[in-house]
């Protein structure tokens, strides 16, 4: 679900922009899964563009604070999550924590990295959201820890079917700044794809895992 549409559709403008995300349904790109996808997504790039970054920051900021009340802990999911979250954690004035997809295998053996106490309430921040397999592997050791998590809050997601059921399997609540309806809408209206690359595109999005594939 997104926070609200006014920051949906800014927030897909900005990051066509600068080409964190990349449209290209006649050379498709080829995710780490093997799935064929003529989109490709990489929000790791906004934090080099200090406008847009701080955009994100305050958006998430206020959102954050008005749909899950002020957390105890902010929480980022590594890697992609990080940069972000910590702009986040500090815009709201409090602790910041990430989560490892697994615990290290050395020393400490951390999964969860900085001072948390259970019984914290935690909002998580993500990057993006594809399956959310690896999103709510965060969910998971967060609660491992005694954190009591309020929700998940990411910059963008597929809408993927999968991923709708398993944060609902999850219990977790999830809002994101955009998602891939209004990339789209938008995509469209200012002419970044064609009606026949929008109807590739939403064709895709029904059935990744089997899109391209030749039968």
């Amino acid at each position: 679900m997104i926070f609200n549409k006014d920051t949906a559709e800014k927030t897909a403008e900005l990051l066509l922009q600068i080409n964190a995300i990349k449209l290209n349904p006649r050379n498709p790109f080829t995710w780490a899964s093997g799935w064929q996808s003529p989109i490709y997504c990489d929000n790791r790039i906004i934090l080099s563009f200090p406008t847009i970054r701080n955009y994100v920051r305050d958006e998430f900021s206020k959102n954050i604070e008005k749909q899950f009340g002020k957390p105890d802990v902010i929480a980022g999911v590594a890697t992609g999550a990080i940069g972000i979250g910590m702009l986040v954690a500090e815009s709201l004035g409090l602790p910041f924590v990430y989560v490892r997809p697994e615990p290290k295998k050395h020393g400490r053996q951390n999964q969860v990295e900085g001072f948390l106490q259970s019984g914290q309430n935690v909002v998580i921040v993500e990057d993006l959201i594809s399956t959310g397999n690896s999103s709510l592997l965060a969910v998971e050791a967060l609660r491992a820890a005694g954190a009591n998590v309020k929700g998940m809050a990411a910059i963008f997601t597929y809408g993927f079917d999968v991923a709708q059921e398993n944060f609902k399997n999850a219990n977790v609540d999830l809002f994101t700044l955009s998602n891939y309806q209004n990339l789209l809408n938008l995509a469209v209206a200012k002419r970044y794809i064609t009606e026949e690359e929008e109807a590739t595109l939403r064709e895709w999005n029904l059935s990744p895992s089997t899109w391209g594939v030749e039968k």
